[in-house]
């Protein structure tokens, strides 16, 4: 009932991906989401990698699309395994792919390490077809503010642009 009302959103990040993921059966508008399983590298990966934040219906990215940031990666079990074929392209279609891993050159990543679990078209976050629900890998509320991490614009004033996030989530509420 709380994923059915409109009034209610969603956010799985890591572990809470892999859950929303395995429960998409009760997530209106999630039938293609891929499930995440074990990294082709077979090792925990705990590092930064480069994402870049798609066109979505996700309320939590809202302003984000176009967006290339550093991001906290730490799992063991991230790469996007899809259910059909077909499911990525429907996922495309309906535009609830949010967020994927960039190599260095700013260009999708397919190949380690820059794709660090293997995910195909580097895809690392989908949300449903409302964008009430969104679930991503990596750790998005590790990097929101600039100390954490690597060098931040001064304009940030402490905060990276990941915290929009959460900005937006509070915006959405009302």
């Amino acid at each position: 009932r709380f994923l059915a009302d409109p009034r209610k959103f969603a956010l799985g990040v890591c572990n809470g991906c892999q859950m929303f993921a395995a429960l998409k059966d009760i997530v209106p508008g999630a039938a293609a989401w891929p499930a995440f399983r074990r990294n082709r590298s077979e090792q925990f990966e705990a590092r930064w990698s480069l994402v870049e934040v798609l066109q979505s219906k996700s309320i939590l990215f809202d302003g984000m699309a176009g967006s290339k940031l550093p991001i906290a990666v730490a799992h063991g079990e991230g790469r996007a395994v899809f259910d059909a074929e077909g499911d990525l392209a429907r996922l495309k279609a309906a535009g609830q792919l949010a967020m994927r891993y960039l190599d260095h050159q700013g260009r999708v990543a397919t190949s380690y390490p820059f794709n660090p679990n293997g995910s195909p078209e580097g895809i690392t976050s989908v949300c449903n077809d409302d964008g009430r629900v969104t679930i991503l890998m990596p750790h998005a509320e590790r990097t929101i503010h600039g100390v954490t991490g690597s060098w931040w614009p001064q304009a940030f004033a402490g905060k990276t642009p990941w915290f929009r996030m959460f900005q937006n989530a509070r915006k959405w509420v009302g």
